[in-house]
This record gives C-alpha cells, structure tokens and sequence, in this order.
C-alpha cells in the first residue's frame, strides 16, 4: 500500500470529491499544504465550497481528468472499476487509496485517535464526542457522518492529538483504521448485499476490535447479543456500558462499567438519567436530544471523554448543548400546526427507537412518511420494516431509493404497504413525491406529528411542505 509522508506534501486528486467524507478529506489535505484536485459527476454545495477554498475540481469523471503531475489518487468503494477516470489511473500506474485507507493513515498521526463504529447511532454518538472535546478546549480534528451545526459541515481540523471519526462496516471499511479508542454502539442486521448474514458481520466488529493496541480501549454495548465473543482475547482494556433502569433495560441483570439509572423524560421526550460508573453514582446528566436509545449513545461518549481527561461538568454542559445533528430527529418547522420532524432512519431497529421516541413527543396523529432505502434491505428486512413502522398510526410510502443498487424487479413498496395491510394499519402509497405532499395538504391536521423518514432524499418532502 502507498503510504503518504504528511510531512512532505504531494498531489493529491480525488475520484469522487463531491462525497461527504471525501470532500472533508480533501479539505483536510488542502488545509496542510497538499496540492488537491478532483472530480465528481454534478456539482453541488460541497462541491462549491471545495472550488471557494481553491481546489480544483472537474465535473465528469474523465481520463483528461488525470494529470502527469498526480502522485496518488484516493477514490471510494462507489467508484466502479469500469470508471474511465479510475482506468486511466491504473493505466498510468499511478499509486491508488481508498478512502479508508487513507483515513487510516491519517490516524496515526494523532495520539489519540478515536473511532466510533456500530450499525446504527455513529453520527449521533461522533457528534456528542465532538462537542464535549471542543467544549472541554482540546481542539480535536473531526470527521462525521453527517452535518454537524458546531464545525459548520462534516470536517474540522484541529491542531491537537485528538482525532474523533466515524467508522462504517460497510465493505469492511473500519478495518483499515489504525485507532487508539474505538465504540461499538450496536451490531445488527444489515448490508446484506455485502455481508453473509449476522455471523460474517459479528466476525467484522471482531476483526476491528482486534486492531486497537495493547494500551487502546474498547468501549462497547454490553447489551449487544453475547458481546464476549467481540471481546474475547483482545489484548487492550474493555470497557462495557449499558442502561440499567428496570423500566428501559434489555439486560437489567447485567453490571456495566458505565451505567445509566433512574431515566426520566419530559414532555418533549428529551431524557436525563443517573450516570454511574463501575456501580458508583458519578453524577445526573441532562440531554436536550429525545429517546433512551440517545441515552444510549451518550454513555460511551461520556465513557470516552473521562478516559481522556475531560471533567465530568463539561461532558454536563456540552451534552446539553448537543441538539442533534443533521437528519437526526430534526425538527424542520411547522405547518399548519403540524410539526415536522426528519430523521435518517432506514433501518428497523433504527424506526422503532426513533417512531418510539417519537410517540412520547406531544401529538394527535403521529404520521411516518418511508422512503425504503436499497432493494437489498427491503427484500431481506421486509417484514421487520412493517413491524416497525406500525408502531406510526399513519404510514406514507414512497418508491424505494436504489442508492448504489440496480432494480431486481422482485420488490418494491407496495410489498411493505401490503405486509403493514396485513398488520392493519392504515398505510398509502404514491409512486411520486408531488402526489405524496398533495395527499398531506389535504389530510394531517392540526397537532399532527409529521416525520419524513430515510436515508435517500425524502426530507424534501418536509422541507416543500414548509416552504424551504
């Protein structure tokens, strides 16, 4: 594998630049002194702001894209092989990382290097992490999944020995990172059109477990299904959390060495709870975020900050800072005297904590308007999707959103809408999103809960609605 001298800035282009991730990379690259260019196939905001910092930036993916003057080209696992601009950097032999890889890189260059991986909740827990280090004065460099309102977008260069990132499974990505702490949130079902079934990716968290050193730490869920079989072995420190209240827990026999206790929440569902640590009271935190499954995330955030130094009255402060990051039960505004909420949801396990929390949330008609997100993970999941999404008293359904799939044909939406039919619910379709807000005009009320939930494009539909 290439490896970059950070102390030797080179040419850099990116396949791919306009992505989330990659476009904070390349302007981390940029920020250090690093000639970066890139391509993407459409311009966008991101990609505006990368061309206002002085990167080049191609649209198109072409081979004239690729100069003699580039030393390595950082791409991602959306970039096909068939993708010209990629086969002409093979072609002329020029040195390829993914972008996993180079995140890797870029972790050892820090001390403490903190990665946060789990099926579901990463931007939410690599948010609260980031908040309270910046709170606590440290200064950390931060790459996460999502907008984030405190750094202003999804990337911030610090000048510390902190680095806070998330680390996704998909592909097996997280395991070219080099970290020193890392989180495991949860380990569930999903990417089935990568993994094998719940034993391969058991086995993928394993592997990324294994890669902390002897004096890394591992915090993870001890409420996660046989959590001992990630854990077995590993030569650095293992730290479990949990949640213990009787009325919350999944496991209320179980000791944890950060625990939280005596949850409460108010009218607006946002939670506060005893924290302990190995079965000593420490001291009652506040969130201004809704739903136990926040109280969740907040533990190895809180876990991760005190190992680092951080005083407990700053975790405090920060946490109740935190409001939520972007698509993450975001509320959107109101219309009509119906609130609507967005969140990113498109996973079982992620409807049901968030439709959850959401009926604690003062309403009449709690509506869920779906946007199933990739055929591989409707068709597998179809029915623990209907299951969760019941749990809403009126469901809107759109068309799946492909993402990175072809259509196979033999599903679609209309097959949840049957399965939550069969569950007797009350559940509508529309193959378009003008019939979708036409149908919503016409029939939330006032004291309506709107959510537009998914990991595609549906938060336009909230954001049409109200005017945005």
């Amino acid at each position: 594998m290439y490896k970059i001298d950070f102390n030797r800035p080179c040419r850099v282009h990116f396949i791919g630049i306009g992505g989330i991730s990659m476009s904070g990379f390349a302007e981390y690259l940029h920020t250090f002194g690093f000639q970066v260019s890139g391509s993407d196939s459409q311009r966008s905001k991101i990609t505006d702001h990368l061309i206002d910092l002085g990167i080049e930036v191609y649209f198109g993916q072409r081979p004239a894209n690729i100069t003699p003057d580039i030393e390595v080209v950082v791409y991602t696992a959306a970039i096909k092989e068939d993708n010209e601009e990629l086969m002409e950097v093979k072609r002329r032999n020029i040195p390829l990382l993914n972008r996993a890889e180079l995140i890797g890189q870029l972790m050892l260059n820090y001390d403490n290097a903190i990665a946060v991986s789990g099926t579901h909740g990463k931007t939410t827990t690599t948010s609260m992490l980031s908040l309270i280090f910046m709170e606590g004065n440290l200064d950390p460099t931060i790459s996460v999944g999502g907008i984030l309102d405190a750094i202003g977008g999804n990337m911030r260069m610090g000048k510390s020995q902190h680095f806070i990132t998330e680390a996704c499974e998909y592909t097996n990505t997280f395991l070219e990172f080099n970290p020193k702490r890392s989180i495991i949130l949860n380990i569930d079902l999903d990417h089935l059109d990568f993994f094998k079934d719940i034993h391969d990716i058991r086995n993928s968290f394993r592997l990324f477990a294994k890669r902390l050193p002897k004096d890394g730490q591992l915090f993870i869920n001890g409420e996660i299904d046989r959590y001992e079989e990630i854990t077995k072995d590993l030569e650095c420190e293992v730290l479990t959390y949990g949640i213990i209240d009787p009325a919350y827990a999944q496991t209320p026999e179980k000791n944890f060495d950060y625990a939280a206790n005596r949850i409460v929440f108010d009218d607006m569902s946002t939670g506060s709870f005893d924290f302990y640590y190995k079965g000593q009271f420490i001291d009652r935190v506040r969130l201004n975020v809704v739903g136990v499954y926040n109280i969740s995330n907040s533990l190895p955030a809180i876990g991760v900050s005190l190992q680092s130094g951080i005083p407990m009255d700053v975790i405090k402060k920060a946490l109740l800072k935190f409001k939520g990051a972007k698509r993450r039960f975001e509320y959107k505004g109101s219309v009509g005297g119906v609130k609507v909420i967005d969140d990113y949801a498109h996973h079982p396990t992620e409807i049901t904590a968030t439709l959850t929390a959401a009926q604690a949330y003062p309403h009449k008609n709690l509506w869920c308007v779906f946007q199933p997100h990739t055929y591989t993970r409707t068709k597998q999941l179809l029915k623990s999707f209907a299951k969760s999404l019941a749990l809403a008293d009126k469901i809107v359904l759109s068309d799946i959103y492909a993402s990175r799939e072809k259509d196979p044909g033999d599903i679609s939406s209309k097959d949840l809408a049957n399965e939550l039919s069969n569950l007797g619910k009350e559940v509508y379709y529309f193959p378009s999103f003008d019939d979708i807000e036409n149908f919503l005009l016409q029939n939330c009320m006032n004291g309506d809960l709107l959510i537009t939930m998914g990991a595609g494009d549906i938060v336009t539909i909230g954001e049409s609605l109200l005017g945005q």
